[in-house]
């Protein structure tokens, strides 16, 4: 099974839900192997997850994980409709160049 390439909006997202998992664990003082036990993943899943390597994990593990630090998904995604709604103007200066 080949790996799908991922545009640079899609990885910029991917690396800002790994900052934002990593932040929210180290803030509940809980490790990767507890937070994954708890959640039902793998530790290597999380681990994958915050290293940027799993830019687009499935929405039930981020859920998962999400409930296991406290967070609502809103909360844990608000930096994608920021992210998306700076991507018109982004195109638009880029198109202007």
């Amino acid at each position: 099974m080949s790996r799908r390439r991922l545009d640079p909006a899609a990885q910029r997202r991917g690396q800002m839900l790994a900052s934002r998992l990593t932040q929210a664990r180290r803030a509940s003082g809980r490790s990767a192997e507890v937070i994954a036990r708890s959640a039902g993943v793998s530790v290597e899943t999380v681990r994958s997850i915050e290293k940027g390597r799993t830019a687009t994990p499935e929405f039930f593990t981020v859920a998962a994980l999400a409930t296991e630090l406290g967070l609502s998904l809103d909360e844990l995604y608000a930096f994608v409709r920021s992210d998306r709604s700076a991507e018109p103007e982004q195109a638009s200066a880029d198109s202007a160049s």
